[in-house]
């Protein structure tokens, strides 16, 4: 088995069902994105990325597929502020324990208020990075929601938030 993460410790004691997958996305021509769908043989709208933000000055997390990108008004909105911006890649390594490109929205070593795009539950499963690059776990929406207690809400532009 994989190098266990947090987030896989984090998702072993809580007792939810979830599987790990170990990918290579070594493509350089398509989204980092895109490349770790390819290698997991996954829709690019079932596999979400987790991104760090403020709202008001204050940080949150996305998460969000990576069909789309994160609309940072959608998530000021959800958020219940006025303004969101995206976080600088050293403070989000900071806040959450992981590298970017690595971060799980679970067992971070700051519990943020997190946010989930409204297009997870159009899936039994989605994809979340396990807590390093190359790891993701395949996890069922409402048990990612009730783990990181995240808050549903349109938070997608592009392919898949329309």
């Amino acid at each position: 088995m994989a190098r266990a993460t947090r987030a896989i410790q984090v998702l072993e004691e809580s007792g939810v069902v979830f599987d790990i997958h170990e990918y290579a996305a070594d493509r350089e021509d398509i989204s980092y994105g895109e490349a770790v769908a390819l290698s997991l043989d996954v829709s690019p709208n079932r596999l979400f990325k987790t991104l760090i933000a403020t709202v008001d000055g204050s940080p949150v997390a996305a998460i969000v597929p990576v069909s789309g990108h994160l609309a940072l008004k959608k998530l000021a909105r959800a958020a219940g502020g006025k303004h969101a911006s995206m976080i600088e890649p050293g403070d989000a390594q900071r806040l959450t324990g992981y590298v970017v490109g690595g971060i799980s929205p679970v067992g971070q070593k700051r519990s943020l208020p997190t946010f989930l795009d409204t297009t997870a539950t159009d899936s039994d499963s989605i994809f979340v990075s396990a807590g390093r690059r190359g790891l993701q776990v395949e996890i069922a929406p409402e048990d990612l929601v009730s783990l990181t207690n995240a808050t549903v809400a349109q938070l997608a532009a592009g392919a898949a938030g329309g």
